[in-house]
């Protein structure tokens, strides 16, 4: 498995074999066999541009990333059992969880200093994918995935607004139909993105056609977008906080809003935590919710957004 790995990976079987420090017809022969061991079924083919895996071949290295994990993990057990402490934990932490995510992983390696962190910053899709292949521990993020089967734990409230520069003809209106938000411009994450995901699920509960779209990468670069007067767009109300604060940014007054989703921890369910995992599972669903930063919303609004209709609970088709 790992010689149709390294082939699919290096795309000759020369690179291949360097990549396992045996000899190519090394490499040949372990392909040969597994093919045997599966019933003849080919599981790469030759291309102009180098092998690539059949799609038996994919299923096989979708099986393989399963085996690299559990093998990972047991080393790693057998090391906890054997005193040596410490341990790995990839976290994967989305994109709109920048700004509160490293206060709380900081908290956790001043009380754990011994364990190590690999952390991933992602859009939705990254970290779904993250986690459906094994790599990630834990993932911070929206919209748990619900195609494989997950263990989530909530780490706080995670309302959703519409912001504008603070000269936009909007920000002096109250109680703004939705209607009539949809017909301005709107600054769109990437495809694959959770506020995205959530503002056409919004467009779409209303039977509402969105007007003209601006997508734009990142979330520091649709605030600045909006600043700029290009457009409003959709936002965590987290990442907002500073800059309405300090007044670059206002939010508008509409009906229905602000959306109030939550901050989930999440994990494979199926896939065993080892001791810092489970360690920084526990310290994200006890006390996670202490580093959300304060969002800017009156007590109206909140108790608004508590009392949201169900209808967006699920992201809309677009979203993976």
């Amino acid at each position: 498995m790992r010689a149709l790995g390294a082939v699919t990976s290096a795309k000759t079987l020369s690179a291949a074999a360097q990549l396992l420090s045996v000899s190519p017809p090394a490499v040949s022969q372990q392909l040969q066999l597994l093919e045997d061991a599966l019933g003849g079924i080919p599981l790469y083919e030759r291309t102009t541009t180098g092998m690539r895996p059949t799609e038996a071949g994919r299923e096989v290295l979708t099986a393989l990333e399963r085996v690299e994990a559990a093998l990972t993990d047991c080393a790693a057990a057998i090391g906890a059992l054997r005193g040596m402490g410490g341990g790995r934990v990839s976290v994967g932490v989305i994109t709109t969880a920048q700004y509160f995510a490293p206060f709380a992983l900081a908290a956790f390696q001043r009380a754990h200093p011994m364990v190590e962190l690999r952390v991933l910053v992602g859009n939705r899709a990254e970290m779904i994918a993250g986690l459906e292949k094994f790599n990630l521990d834990v993932a911070l993020m929206g919209y748990p995935p619900e195609h494989f089967p997950v263990e989530r734990a909530i780490i706080g409230d995670h309302p959703h607004v519409i912001v504008a520069a603070p000269d936009h003809w909007l920000v002096r209106r109250r109680r703004i139909p939705l209607a009539e938000i949809a017909r301005e411009t709107f600054l769109l994450r990437e495809p694959g993105s959770g506020s995205r995901a959530l503002l056409l699920g919004l467009l779409s509960a209303a039977n509402l056609p969105s007007g003209p779209r601006t997508e734009i990468g990142g979330n520091e670069a649709i605030k600045h977008a909006a600043m700029a007067g290009m457009g409003i767009a959709m936002v965590s109300a987290h990442t907002v906080a500073p800059d309405v604060a300090d007044g670059r940014l206002a939010i508008l007054d509409v009906e229905g809003l602000p959306i109030m989703r939550q901050w989930f921890a999440v994990r494979r369910s199926e896939r065993r935590p080892l001791p810092a995992a489970q360690a920084l599972w526990e310290h994200l669903r006890r006390s996670g919710f202490r580093f959300l930063p304060k969002a800017p919303l009156t007590k109206q609004k909140r108790a608004r957004a508590r009392t949201r209709s169900s209808a967006l609970d699920s992201p809309p088709a677009d979203a993976p």
